[in-house]
């Protein structure tokens, strides 16, 4: 779905060593991936690119108009159907909370049973499902997230890693727009599509509201964008709905007119700050937009970001060392989450998963089956550009640059692994966004990245 347990395989024979004046001081794991301090920065990386813009606003525009009308897993919202028949919302409502095929367990060990089930499909409220059913639309108010049932049970596969929860589909953000299509049983879950995924989200997180409001407000060319991994608006003692909220990479909210911008604000003076309109959930459930203030010291930008080289990198060595979170679990993202995030600064829109952007028609693609060498492989990798993402079943990375004739990748990335000078493979973790070198990269003692690698996609 989205990365697998992936072991990151490298072969100590044939990667840059770790240079003399720093190995001493970087015995951590530097003499294991082979990965100098100097190449954790994007100043390494940046003298290899441009500041050339890669595609033009409008460009972008065009893009994810193409994108919306022509793949499946990208939608707009606000331009979902009002009305769904019983048999399309139970279509809808057992796309994503089917009962899977593989055993499933909770952390202590026990094995979900079909009791444990019938209780999340009752959850499912099928019963309500009316002849039709009325489509309602929403903003999300604060950061959310996407589960496969209406629960925050959390339920693991049979290797009981405790990271993967595998109720966890993906996240929402503030300003996001979405349809409501269903209300669980205990009314405390909506069954939601965002633009770019359909799951149960936590009621309390999303506010109701007309079309003609969300439309405004996500369509404001007047707006300020996140380009930190994380901002948070100023401390409010006395509005918890406005004080701290988080802001994660790519989100955009619009600027208050400053025609409307008072001097004080909760009893701050705005002037050193920027002042965006937030949204805010009421007690009856209803978006109500108030002023928010957002420190001008903080990572963010007046508009998207120029689509450039620099940016692109600049963007990425943000989320370094960030943990790394399934679905977007722990506060943080997956190795798509990564990408998409780094990309939606621009503008850019992308599927949630990484089979549905790997074997997405969008951009430019080199695609690869077990018909083509490791030659003809290489002669693309060779090519590649800064931004360039290379798709291996179930996870995502993003080219960096080449060091040494080395191609070197950031990706968010769990598993850890390497042959030994002697052959035999070790397995350990990274479980963080982290930069590596690509062609030593195995799955397995026998198994390489660049076998696996099925596609790389330019996004222009």
């Amino acid at each position: 779905m989205r990365q697998t347990l992936i072991a990151l395989s490298i072969s100590l024979a044939s990667i840059v060593s770790v240079a003399p004046d720093v190995a001493a001081a970087n015995t951590w794991q530097s003499d294991v991936i082979g990965v100098t301090q100097s190449q954790l920065t994007p100043q390494h990386w940046l003298s290899q690119v441009t500041d050339e813009t890669l595609m033009s606003t409008a460009q972008i525009a065009a893009f994810n108009k193409h994108l919306i009308a022509e793949n499946e897993y990208i939608v707009d919202p606000l331009e979902f159907v009002s009305k769904l028949s019983k048999k399309q919302l139970k279509a809808h409502i057992l796309s994503i909370s089917e009962v899977p095929k593989s055993p499933r367990f909770y952390p202590n060990g026990s094995p979900l049973t079909a009791k444990h089930f019938a209780k999340y499909q009752a959850n499912l409220n099928l019963d309500a499902l009316a002849k039709n059913n009325q489509v309602a639309y929403g903003m999300v108010v604060k950061r959310s997230v996407l589960r496969t049932f209406p629960t925050w049970d959390r339920v693991l596969n049979s290797g009981l890693d405790k990271d993967l929860d595998r109720f966890q589909e993906s996240g929402l953000f503030p300003g996001d727009t979405v349809a409501i299509l269903h209300e669980s049983a205990d009314k405390k879950w909506l069954l939601v599509r965002a633009y770019n995924y359909l799951a149960w989200a936590p009621k309390a997180d999303i506010a109701i509201s007309d079309k003609a409001t969300l439309s405004e407000f996500k369509n404001n060319d007047d707006f300020l964008l996140i380009t930190g991994a994380k901002v948070n608006t100023a401390y409010v003692p006395d509005d918890s709905s406005t004080s701290q909220v988080q802001l994660d990479m790519g989100v955009r909210l619009p600027l208050v007119p400053a025609a409307q911008v008072p001097n004080l604000l909760h009893g701050q003076n705005t002037y050193a700050s920027h002042v965006v309109q937030l949204p805010t959930r009421n007690e009856q459930g209803q978006l109500v937009i108030k002023p928010a203030l957002i420190s001008r010291s903080s990572d963010v930008n007046l508009g998207y970001l120029p689509y450039t080289q620099q940016h692109l990198v600049k963007q990425g060595f943000k989320f370094l060392g960030e943990r790394y979170g399934w679905g977007h679990d722990y506060n943080g993202r997956d190795c798509t989450g990564f990408v998409g995030e780094i990309y939606k600064t621009f503008g850019l829109l992308m599927p949630r998963n990484s089979g549905q952007q790997g074997k997405g028609e969008y951009g430019i693609n080199y695609r690869f089956d077990n018909s083509n060498s490791e030659q003809q492989k290489l002669a693309i990798v060779n090519k590649m550009q800064v931004g360039d993402l290379i798709y291996i079943p179930g996870h995502v990375m993003m080219y960096l640059g080449e060091q040494d004739g080395q191609p070197y990748i950031i990706h968010d990335v769990k598993g850890l692994g390497y042959n030994k000078p002697d052959g035999s493979f070790y397995s350990s973790s990274l479980n963080g966004v982290s930069v590596t070198p690509l062609l030593p990269l195995r799955l397995s003692q026998t198994k390489s990245y660049l076998d696996r690698t099925y596609n790389i996609k330019r996004i222009r």
